[in-house]
C-alpha cells in the first residue's frame, strides 16, 4: 500500500495524533505527511502511506489554502485566540475598502518574521522552548509568497481567504495585517482547505480513520503535475547514474513504462541527477 489519504483534522488534536490514529487502523508505522497542522486548527492533513512518504518532501512545499478568521483590539503571546493576552487596546475604525487594500498589499513576496511560539529551529533548539524558558533570541526572517488573498466577510466577522507559500504563518499575518490599519489583532479561526492539487471537500473523516474506511490516492495522480520524462535503460536510474535529458525544466520525473520512479535535478547544462528515487 503505497498511498495517499486526505484527513479532515478536527480541532483540539495534534498532526502527530492523527499519524499515530493512521498507523493503529492501517497497521503500518511507515507514515509521513506534508504539513503540520496546530491543535487548535483544522482541515486538510494529507497523509503518506509506505513508499509514498519518499513524496512528502516534495508535497510539503505546494502551495496552501487557508479560511481565516480574525479579531481586533486585543494581542497575544502566541498571536492567536489561545494564547496569552499581552495588551489590549480601542479599536480604530476601518472600512471594509480600507481593509481589501491592506489584504492586497500583502500580495507577491513578503518577508515575515516567525513567530516566538513556532517549531522553527534557532541553533539547534525550537523557538516554543526559548519561550517557555524566557530565554532571548534573534528571530531570523525570511521570504514568503501570497499568492491571493481574499476578503470574505466584513459584517458578522472578518474573514479572508488566503492561498500563499509553504512556511508561511498565517498567525503572523494576522498580525502584521492588524498593524497596517494601526490596530492589534490576532487569529480566531484556521481552516486549511488545500494543499497543492488536494482538496478538503475530498477528505475523509476522522471517524472514517478510525475503522479504517478510508479513499486512497495513488501517488501518480498527485505527480501528475509535475514534468515526465519516459527513459528507458532502466539501470542508469535504479543505480543513480547521472543522465543526459533535453528538459526545460530542472526538476523532472523520471518514468520507466510510464511508471515514476525517481526525481532527477539539473546538475548542469543536459547532465541530469538523481534526487529521490521512488522505488
Amino acid at each position: 500500500m503505497n498511498k495517499l489519504i486526505l484527513i479532515y483534522k478536527e480541532e483540539n488534536m495534534t498532526s502527530h495524533d492523527v499519524v499515530n490514529m493512521a498507523r493503529r487502523s492501517l497497521k503500518t508505522k511507515r507514515i509521513g505527511h506534508t504539513g503540520t497542522l496546530d491543535p487548535n486548527a483544522t482541515g486538510l492533513m494529507v497523509l503518506a502511506i509506505n513508499k509514498a512518504t519518499k513524496l512528502v518532501n516534495y508535497l510539503q512545499y505546494d502551495d496552501k489554502e487557508y479560511i481565516v478568521q480574525m479579531a481586533f483590539g486585543q494581542m497575544s503571546d502566541t498571536q492567536d485566540q489561545w494564547g496569552t493576552i499581552v495588551k489590549e487596546q480601542d479599536v480604530m475604525p476601518f472600512s471594509k475598502e480600507e481593509l481589501e487594500r491592506v489584504l492586497q498589499s500583502f500580495v507577491g513576496d513578503v518577508i515575515q518574521t516567525p513567530p516566538i511560539y513556532s517549531a522553527i529551529k534557532v541553533k539547534g533548539k525550537k523557538l516554543y522552548e526559548y519561550a517557555r524558558n524566557n530565554e532571548p533570541v534573534d528571530i531570523p526572517s525570511r521570504t514568503i509568497t501570497i499568492k491571493e488573498i481574499e476578503l470574505l466577510d466584513f459584517d458578522d466577522e472578518y474573514k479572508f481567504r488566503v492561498v500563499c507559500s509553504a512556511g508561511t504563518y498565517i498567525r503572523t499575518l494576522v498580525s502584521d495585517i492588524a498593524e497596517k490599519l494601526n490596530n492589534i489583532g490576532f487569529m480566531t479561526s484556521l481552516v486549511r482547505t488545500r494543499v497543492g492539487s488536494m482538496h478538503l471537500e475530498d477528505a475523509n473523516s476522522i471517524e472514517q480513520l478510525k475503522v479504517g474506511d478510508v479513499q486512497f490516492i495513488d501517488f501518480e495522480e498527485v505527480l501528475s503535475e509535475y514534468p515526465k520524462i519516459e527513459y528507458h535503460t532502466a539501470a542508469d536510474i535504479f543505480n543513480g547514474r547521472r543522465i543526459e535529458l533535453e528538459s526545460k525544466d530542472d526538476l523532472v520525473i523520471i518514468t520507466i513504462d510510464k511508471v515514476s520512479v525517481a526525481f532527477y535535478e539539473r546538475e548542469h547544462n543536459q547532465t541530469f541527477k538523481c534526487k529521490r528515487g521512488l522505488w
